[in-house]
């Protein structure tokens, strides 16, 4: 109980108040659009870039950490794209759109402050390590997927392109490239570009919950309630449970451990109904999805808290 009210509850709270900002029409629409364009446009990407310039990169990127994590993320995705195709009927691009949903986990706005508050700052470089390929890994994935189906019978030869273009329109991408950039070359960051970068990125995560909040309150359920269940399944369940199971066999050490077990229980990010939106298809189930299994992982984020070492 005490992880749930200490560490769970105050993240859920900051997200409930833009729920209800939006809901008691203090906050409009737009400004929730405004603020989450800031924050997936300029804030996060800033958080990321800091944190990854300054990862270490040899000691946090360990096979033993992200083959748990991203096999268990395949998992949910072949799950969710052959369970709507074959258990629902759905169509191919319907498809592809919710097997996202079982892959994309909310790493940035949900993983990061649970971990921090469970376990402290000092816990976050596996979860940066994740994430510095997570979204990259994640559209590569999804945009190959959509437009292998898409081009059925077609030519592939302009597929490279289409995905390279399509994953570096994202800003959370060209933030963790930049971020490589820094790190690798070791090029020195003036501090006045540091310190403004280090307030942008202090506004990301509280900004960004808020922001979440709101945009649940606007894609309500409504309809395909089996798929949607079968798709927060997948992601609150099934992807940890993978996650778990391998990190038995690679002998990952604790605080990784806890890291790529509690990200992988995330429920999908805004990036599921995003990805859905670019392709026009299985909105409705997408953005219900993020709804139903971001309000059900206070639940499940508790039951992993209480089970990890």
């Amino acid at each position: 109980m005490a992880a749930l009210i200490d560490v769970i509850l105050p993240v859920f709270i900051v997200l409930g108040f833009g729920y209800v900002a939006v809901w008691t029409k203090y906050f409009s629409d737009d400004g929730i659009d405004l603020l989450m364009k800031f924050t997936q446009g300029f804030a996060i990407p800033c958080l990321l870039f800091r944190a990854i310039s300054e990862l270490d990169l040899g000691q946090n990127f360990d096979l033993a950490l992200l083959f748990p994590f991203y096999a268990g993320a395949l998992g949910g995705f072949f799950a969710g794209l052959f369970g709507a195709r074959f258990i629902f009927g759905r169509t191919w691009e319907d498809s592809v759109a919710i097997g996202f949903c079982g892959l994309f986990s909310n790493s940035v706005l949900l993983g990061l402050p649970i971990t921090e508050r469970a376990y402290g700052p000092e816990a976050l470089d596996a979860n940066y390590a994740i994430i510095a390929v997570h979204a990259p890994f994640c559209y590569l994935v999804g945009i190959t997927a959509m437009e292998v189906v898409r081009n059925r019978g077609g030519s592939l030869a302009a597929l490279p392109g289409k995905v390279v273009k399509a994953a570096f329109r994202n800003a959370l991408i060209v933030g963790i490239a930049l971020g490589f950039g820094v790190n690798l070359s070791g090029l020195p960051m003036p501090g006045v570009l540091t310190d403004a970068v280090d307030l942008m990125a202090r506004a990301a995560l509280p900004a960004a919950l808020f922001g979440l909040g709101g945009v649940l309150y606007r894609y309500r359920p409504e309809g395909d309630m089996r798929v949607i269940l079968y798709a927060v399944s997948i992601s609150l369940l099934l992807h940890p449970a993978i996650t778990w199971s391998l990190s038995q066999l690679t002998h990952l050490g604790t605080a990784p451990l806890r890291s790529a077990v509690l990200t992988s229980a995330m429920a999908p990010g805004v990036n599921a109904y995003v990805f859905a939106n670019m392709y026009g298809t299985a909105r409705r189930v997408a953005a219900s999805t993020v709804l139903i299994a971001t309000a059900a992982s206070i639940l499940t984020a508790w039951g992993w808290l209480s089970v990890l070492p």
